[in-house]
């Protein structure tokens, strides 16, 4: 069967009808498409430069989708840095101001705090109002306008009700919002938004190793000076928070669930605000691997272990931090957090500030490392756990660094305290379990990460775009897809599928790949040779085939990059690299057209057509079981 191609009208209650059945008797619970904030559709008289899921544009995505996609996976939602939009390394507890839709502010409902000329003024002026990118700089700076107008007008003419939600927003999130806003005003003191470069040192270290008196003194004296820029900054965390709010209550009216993302990383205003409880000269990365022969430094900040866990096992200062982070994260995101780099919180590869992250220049496991002269006192692993001395104390290859295959129960329970007793704990209060918690599991997988997932059963990821097709087991080939799995072709880091397939097809490296699709997907098809000559050649039927890979695996839950789904060949983010174009790509006003388009040219998801494969992929007992849906999808596909 061919792609064939369909003018039917798209997403009618008839086709999400038939394709909820078909991901039923799948066995899929949840389908997200994965959509970061920035990328976000505005329409034409919202569109400020940045996108955001509390706009206009997204309520109409939304509308588009319900009852085909089951959840949106966020991005992270933190406030990114001038010199840096990547939301990685945005802060942890505030959120990006420039997710606030600003055409609301020009409404009753805001007591117009913001001029509708000042709106239009922005919307005129972004320079890529008619292309699919974000323009980061310019809308921080038309941004930055705007808030102080909007404060201003808050001021004078908000309502009493509004001012009395503020206070009350202020007051229960002063333990974060307190410390944030403070350091807003010390970037302006200090004329720099990075705190290791401000010239005064009481300032770097008001949370840190300081005289407590002198720093409340200064905070006061910054406090004074600085009041309107501390409470601009927390009237914009009030909109974007109240806005968020609303947004959330939209879409579980329309049964979508919205996704957290909680990064790895803290940003510079997080360091500098709980620097007490990081370890000095620490910093969390990669060890080399195949992919980096030097290892990945992240130069991220680590928790000090002993700051998470008191001896008794209760949570530390750190620990209780963390835990009403993500109490805060799965409160507002009752469909679940993505955690980013599991391991980070289980088996954290650490090295010293200023030295690649390799074993011979003083790296190691964090709770993995009995030998380490200096990171001994925090490893959970004793010398008896040890199966083999490393070649050379170094790790070259994933298998190298699987130095240890045996731990207790009790072990393996203390390398999963923070899993336990901060990120699950956190879910229960909220109301949920760990069924909401999707653990980025990507990568090499120690020993200690591996019985920790199985111990509490957590919901790890598969990457089909990255099987090793030469390993018959690898746990990324369809076949091996576990059930309690989140499968997907790829994240906010890869290539599209279609340009990872085009820089295959026509080469004899496809044909590993094929020759797995076809023994997972083609068993008992009977055109096996004509199915294998259109992958070699096709790219786009290729990328579709790897598509059907995640539908027809056992795994419950399936992600989708926006990208996949609309046919959009971009890369959104290349790991390595910053600045434009990362983190800016975006989906348009027109992204209906757009999905219409890229599906007559076999570009975009055709879901019945991927639902048609996947069950043929089941046998042919299941394809006789279902004809009648199969029927339906065929109708679907063909009809014009």
């Amino acid at each position: 069967m061919l792609l064939e191609k369909s003018t039917k009208e798209l997403f009618s209650k008839e086709y999400k009808k038939t394709i909820q059945e078909a991901l039923n008797v799948l066995g899929k619970k949840n389908f997200a498409l994965i959509l970061q904030g920035v990328s976000f559709p505005s329409n034409p008289d919202e569109n400020t430069g940045f996108g955001t899921y509390n706009s206009e544009g997204a309520k109409e995505l939304f509308n588009y989708i319900q009852d085909v996609f089951s959840a949106i996976q966020l991005g992270p939602s933190g406030k990114t840095k001038l010199s840096d939009s990547s939301p990685y390394t945005g802060t942890v507890f505030s959120k990006n101001p420039l997710f606030i839709n600003l055409k609301a502010l020009t409404e009753e409902k805001w007591n117009r705090i913001l001029s509708q000329k000042t709106l239009d003024k922005i919307v005129e002026m972004n320079p890529n109002k008619n292309i699919n990118r974000a323009a980061y700089v310019y809308a921080n700076e038309s941004f930055e306008l705007a808030s102080r107008e909007f404060y201003t007008n808050f001021k004078k003419n908000a309502s009493t009700e509004l001012k009395k939600e503020f206070e009350a927003f202020k007051k229960e999130n002063a333990f974060w919002l307190d410390k944030d806003a403070l350091y807003e005003a010390l970037a302006i003191e200090n004329n720099s938004d990075y705190w290791p470069q401000w010239k005064n040192e009481t300032d770097k270290k008001l949370f840190g190793d300081i005289d407590k008196k002198r720093a409340e003194k200064r905070i006061k004296e910054i406090e004074k000076k600085y009041y309107d820029t501390i409470e601009r900054y927390k009237l914009e965390q009030f909109i974007v928070q109240k806005q968020s709010e609303e947004t959330l209550e939209y879409t579980k009216r329309l049964g979508l669930k919205l996704i957290a993302d909680r990064q790895v990383a803290f940003s510079d205003r997080d360091n500098w605000a709980y620097q007490s409880l990081f370890l000095k000269d620490w910093c969390l990365g990669c060890p080399p691997d195949y992919f980096s022969n030097d290892g990945q430094a992240w130069g991220f900040s680590v928790v000090d272990p002993d700051k998470l866990f008191n001896k008794d096992g209760s949570l530390g200062q750190a620990g209780i931090l963390l835990k009403r982070l993500y109490l805060k994260m799965f409160k507002e995101n009752p469909g679940g957090v993505r955690i980013d780099h599991t391991v980070g919180l289980i088996d954290p590869w650490v090295y010293k500030k200023g030295h690649l992250p390799k074993a011979e220049e003083g790296a190691g496991r964090l709770y993995s490392s009995p030998n380490h002269p200096e990171l001994k006192k925090y490893s959970i692993a004793k010398e008896e756990n040890i199966n083999k001395t490393p070649t050379e104390g170094k790790f070259v290859t994933p298998d190298d660094e699987k130095w240890i295959d045996n731990l207790s129960e009790e072990q393996i329970s203390l390398y999963g305290r923070m899993i336990e007793k901060i990120v699950i704990a956190a879910a229960v209060d909220a109301g949920l379990d760990k069924n909401s918690i999707i653990a980025e599991d990507l990568g090499t997988l120690t020993y200690p990460v591996v019985k920790v997932m199985e111990k509490y059963a957590l919901q790890g990821m598969k990457l089909v775009q990255f099987v090793v097709p030469q390993e018959y087991n690898h746990p990324y080939r369809c076949k091996n897809i576990t059930q309690n799995s989140w499968v997907m072709v790829g994240t906010h880091d890869n290539e599209p599928i279609r340009m990872w397939a085009s820089k295959l097809v026509n080469t004899e490296k496809a044909n590993p790949y094929i020759k797995n699709l076809i023994e997972d997907l083609c068993a008992e098809f009977g055109n096996k040779d004509e199915i294998w000559h259109r992958m070699y050649t096709d790219e786009k039927f290729f990328a579709f085939m790897k598509l059907v890979e995640c539908f027809a695996s056992k795994a419950q839950n399936v992600q989708i990059f926006f990208t996949d789904f609309f046919g959009i060949n971009e890369v959104y983010n290349v790991p390595g690299t910053s600045g434009d174009p990362n983190w800016t790509l975006r989906l348009n006003a027109n992204f209906k057209e757009l999905y219409r388009e890229k599906l007559r040219s076999e570009e975009a998801l055709n879901l019945p057509l991927v639902m048609i494969y996947a069950m043929k992929a089941r046998g042919w007992e299941f394809y006789k079981n279902h004809q009648e849906l199969l029927d339906k999808l065929e109708q679907l596909v063909n009809e014009k």
